[in-house]
């Protein structure tokens, strides 16, 4: 049984005047187009993605190069920390996606990642609880819309039967970013004592210019949305035809993205936050996002107390992150050629928990190796089915407004 409506019980029968409409391009023409929309449109949003990913989870490769010391803070106040920059995330992630729908994607979006990657980097020379905390909670407000943000993006671009797949290809940068992020913190936290800093200074340095420079690449290069479809700069990739295709074939499979209002009600945050469906959906988000969260957070310090070296644990970490890179994909391809979301989502959350809950009660004398390998099947499988949440939400939206706020 669906939480939603199924994507083939919305959909309406094409009319006549449809199918003449759809006669004005080959479905070569648009095989060749979707695949120019993938590398310039959703190419784009995988490079933020993955900066963004860096930014948000290199503070527990951190934990790991003295960072607590240096800092002058305690494991409590770090807690803490965390905390309030998911607090910021949730407390901004509605009223961003109501600005990007009143203003649009390459502005809004952009602006986010300059300011949360100038915020990363800057970070580098915090020093005391105060600045911790703040830094914490401004990560968070300025990081609040970019996931919902890019979602919402893609779901204007893409056919519904197209939408998991690139939901998921959208997740990978994500996941490529937490295979990669202790390997790069590895490498850097090596740097320890160059230019009289500590190697956790200069993983912020790095990776918050690698997001302001992504930032810059968005804001030159993002097309928008499909009827807005030119950079900030006016940068121009699809010629009128073009354009009219990318339109009509969205508008052709689902006519409810028709943008007809540049403002989101009250009523309508209010009624799509009430909906018994969408509540569900957010406990699903809420299972899935919970440990995994925790795990960005301490997965290296916890493999570190397995016995392995401190900077080595960076690195061992990544393996449960290729294994989820790999089950992303597979989940996105499954979702969209049965339809049967429900399912993908039921079965990740099973498995998610099931290694969770065996990791919790493997007793404390159990070898290093097997904590490893049970820890690693978490973090494998923790979220790789969440971009098949994300589109299944997204699919049974009745009107941009609503799949604004519920993305």
């Amino acid at each position: 049984m669906s939480l939603t409506q199924s994507n083939e019980e919305k959909q309406q029968p094409i009319s006549a005047s449809q199918d003449e409409a759809q006669e004005t391009w080959s479905p070569t023409e648009e095989r060749r187009l979707v695949r120019k929309l993938d590398t310039i449109v959703l190419g784009i949003l995988i490079l933020c993605f993955f900066n963004f990913q860096l930014d948000r989870a290199n503070i527990g490769n951190a934990l790991t190069d003295n960072f607590l010391l240096d800092v002058g803070i305690t494991q409590n106040w770090f807690n803490v920390g965390q905390q309030l920059l998911n607090a910021g995330i949730v407390l901004l992630e509605i009223p961003s996606n109501v600005v990007l729908y009143r203003i649009g994607p390459k502005i809004w979006i952009g602006v986010q990642i300059l300011a949360w990657g100038l915020t990363s980097l800057f970070q580098a020379w915090q020093k005391g609880l105060g600045a911790f905390l703040t830094t914490r909670l401004l990560l968070g407000f300025l990081e609040s819309g970019f996931i919902p943000g890019s979602l919402y993006t893609l779901s204007m671009w893409y056919k519904n039967s197209e939408i998991s797949r690139r939901f998921g290809f959208f997740f990978l940068g994500n996941g490529i970013a937490q295979a990669c992020g202790g390997l790069i913190a590895y490498g850097i936290l090596h740097m320890r004592g160059a230019g009289g800093m500590a190697g956790w200074q200069w993983m912020f340095i790095i990776e918050g210019i690698m997001t302001v420079l992504s930032g810059l690449v968005f804001i030159g290069l993002f097309p928008g949305l499909p009827s807005d479809p030119g950079s900030l700069f006016s940068v121009r990739f699809f010629d009128e035809r073009e354009i009219y295709i990318l339109q009509q074939r969205v508008l052709l499979d689902d006519p409810s993205k028709e943008l007809k209002s540049r403002s989101v009600r009250g009523s309508t945050i209010l009624s799509t936050l009430g909906n018994f469906q969408v509540l569900l959906h957010i406990f699903l988000a809420m299972a899935g996002l919970a440990p995994t969260t925790a795990l960005w957070s301490y997965a290296p310090t916890i493999v570190a107390s397995f016995g392995y070296g401190r900077l080595q644990a960076n690195a061992l970490v990544s393996v449960g992150q290729w294994i989820s890179v790999f089950l992303i994909v597979v989940a996105a391809f499954a979702a969209d050629k049965t339809g049967r979301r429900g399912l993908v989502v039921l079965f990740g959350v099973t498995c998610q928990w099931a290694f969770m809950v065996a990791f919790k009660c493997l007793p404390d004398t159990s070898s290093s190796s097997l904590k490893f390998g049970i820890l690693t099947m978490g973090a494998a499988t923790c979220s790789w089915w969440h971009s098949v949440n994300g589109s299944w939400l997204s699919i049974n939206a009745p009107r941009p407004e609503d799949r604004a706020i519920r993305m």
